[in-house]
Parts: structure tokens; sequence; C-alpha cells
């Protein structure tokens, strides 16, 4: 399959699957534990039906709105994801080209491989980094300068991961960071000699946000899955919200909450917006689909913070009963890299192209010509059959 063929974002798993080394494709498209969760993610969005409003005039579609005080072309977010170079040698400058094309906010996470200053000059659309607050507050002090030196738009702080979670495909695969060949997954990666070139002799993979400190650099080449579980802070709490919302001073998203009691405490601590995310289905297993909380928080909260739904998202009919049931947006993260895996930035130009039609076509079925006009008119919940 040529991702010309490709006609929907799970197309592009496919070919994913068949470009990346097995263990690097299950990296990507795992889970943590019995996976309950990242099933679920996904599968949620069937209990939910669209209720179309016939006869209304929809020869005009329009999808623009504002995310984090900026203007975007259609309310849909690249969600932090680390190490795109794991996946293909164009990386997230890649994707970030292809977002600003798009019109859409592109997120860097703390464990990418491209730096923030690459990303901001990679193209002129909006920006997000993603941080977590590790032990060692200068490092993550030092990201907030750089991030406001380079114009990003907002920072994430991701709160669900106060230990990694048990990813047990990545250990069945024998998948690490860095990579590490064992002798089960030799024939995989000997199939792909353009990976393996980059991972072993140009070592392409360096999680460039983090080395740039001499201390991490050293840790981090023990294996990146070690530095962070050292690194990560167990005893956060929202004071700490406080003190990233004091040093930043501008949008603020808190990624990892599902419940409206966090989100209150969101909004409290001084953020301006939250992703309703289990990060995708890799920390909690059993947590929520994030399209499962948004109802509730955004009938509790909807005047006093964004709402993204992050998870799940594959088609352009999840994007409309997410918005309808209050969501001011959503992110995807997975539906992006298979296709980035696939073809590098052309793969995501047509993934979002995809995606965005499928968007476009929907709400013209539904009956409702502008996103900002969907509301719990158009969705109902409905009991399995």
């Amino acid at each position: 399959m040529r991702v010309s063929k490709c006609n929907n974002l799970m197309d592009f798993r496919c070919l994913a699957r068949r470009r990346l080394p097995a263990p690097v494709f299950h990296y990507m498209d795992g889970g943590a534990d019995d996976e309950i969760t990242l099933r679920r993610n996904v599968a949620a969005f069937n209990d939910y039906e669209l209720l179309p409003s016939q006869l209304t005039d929809v020869s005009r579609i329009d999808l623009r709105t504002t995310l984090f005080g900026r203007d975007v072309d259609w309310p849909v977010m690249i969600s932090p994801t680390g190490a795109s170079k794991l996946f293909h040698a164009e990386g997230e400058p890649a994707v970030a080209r292809a977002a600003a094309k798009f019109g859409m906010v592109y997120s860097l996470s703390t464990l990418g491989t491209s730096s923030i200053e690459d990303i901001a000059s990679a193209s002129n659309g909006p920006k997000l980094y993603q941080l977590y607050i590790f032990k060692d507050r200068g490092l993550t002090e030092e990201w907030i300068t750089r991030c406001k030196a380079s114009g990003y738009a907002a920072l994430a702080l991701t709160v669900d991961l106060p230990v990694p979670g048990n990813r047990e495909r990545d250990l069945v695969q024998g998948f690490a960071m860095p990579p590490r060949s064992r002798v089960r997954q030799v024939f995989s990666f000997a199939r792909h000699p353009g990976w393996l070139y980059r991972a072993v002799i140009k070592k392409d993979l360096d999680m460039v946000n983090i080395t740039s400190s001499e201390q991490a650099a050293r840790a981090v080449a023990a294996g990146v899955r070690n530095f962070i579980d050292d690194e990560l802070e167990r005893s956060l709490t929202w004071r700490d919200v406080e003190w990233l919302a004091e040093r930043w001073g501008g949008p603020l998203v808190i990624k990892g909450v599902q419940t409206v009691a966090d989100c209150r405490k969101a909004v409290d601590a001084g953020a301006t917006a939250v992703m309703i995310s289990n990060h995708g289905g890799r920390q909690l297993d059993s947590a929520p689909a994030p399209i499962d909380c948004i109802a509730a928080i955004a009938d509790a909260l909807r005047d006093r913070l964004e709402i993204i739904c992050d998870g799940g998202i594959r088609r352009g009919n999840h994007v409309v009963k997410a918005l309808a049931l209050g969501a001011n947006a959503c992110s995807i993260g997975r539906g992006y890299l298979y296709a980035l895996a696939a073809d590098g930035q052309n793969g995501v130009e047509r993934a979002l192209g995809l995606l965005r039609a499928e968007l476009e076509r929907t709400m013209a079925l539904v009956g409702c010509n502008a996103t900002q006009e969907l509301s719990t008119q158009f969705v109902r919940h409905h009991a399995p059959r």
C-alpha cells in the first residue's frame, strides 16, 4: 500500500507497521498492562450517536476557532509525543511544518529529538512545549526561558506520570532507549537498514532538550527510562503548578487530568487549559476514555478554561462528538505518528488532509455550519446494544 492509497488514519498504521522494526512499532502502538484503556480510548467514541439537524444551510463550513489565544484554522492540534525521529528521519520538524500548513498548534515534547529552537525556526505556526517538572528544577527553568525566547504560545505540564507505566509490550519486544538489539529482534532490525543506520551509526535519536544539560546527558547515556525514573518528582502538588504558572506567565495547560475535581484545582492553580488525557493508555490501565470525561468537566468549568480531548481520535466524527460534548479542541498523537512513520512530512500532510475532510463532511451531514456552534443537541450517549 502507498500513502496515496490510505483513506483514513488507521490505513497509515498498516504502513507504519511495515516500515518500522517490530520493537519500534510496538513501542509507538502499545499501552500499559492489559491495554484496556488503550483500546477503550478509541472504542468509547462508538458509544455516542450524532443527531443530525436537517435542512440547514451547510454550503459553507467554518472550522476556525481560537486556542491559547491564537487563531487556528480548525479545532485539532498535534499532541506532544516523544522521539519522533524514532519513527522517521524527518522527525519533529516535518510534523511542525505540516501542522503550520494546516493552521494547527504543534506540540513539542520534552522527550523530543529536536530542540526548542529548531522547532521554532521550522515553521511559523503556533507552538506548545510539553514539560515535566524534574527534580532538577534548573532544567525546567531553562526550558521556560528558552520557550519565551522562541515565542512558544503555551506550556503544557504532564501530570499523569509520577512513575512510568508498565508497558509490557516493550518488555516482550525488547524495546529500550537507546535501542538495543536482542537476538530475537535482529532480523526485524536487519530488514530496516536505514533505521538501524540512524540509530546506531548516526546516533540521531538524542533527546536534545534534556541532553543540553551536561549532567542530564551523562545520566541519559545510561538509559532514558532509568533517567526518567530517577528524575520524576513524585512529591509534586498543585503548588508546583502555581510555581510554574508564575514563572511562565502565559497560557498553561495541565495534561493528564480526567476529573472535575482536578480540573477545578488546575484553574485555581493558574492553568488556562486542560488536556483530558490518560497518556494514550500508556500509564494507568482502566483509566476512563477522554471522551467520557468531557461532558462533566464542560458543565462545571467551560467558562473558566479551554478543554482539549486528547486520546483516541481516529475519525472526523470523533472530533465532532468531542466538540459537541463541550471540548474546545482535540489533539492527535498516534494518528499522526503512524503517518510520519509511513512517509514523513508527506504522510502527515496526507493524514491531516483526510482528517480535516472527514470533519468538514461530518459537519455538513450533522447540519452544523460552524464548529463553534456544536452543542449537546447534536450528540447523545447510547447504551450498548
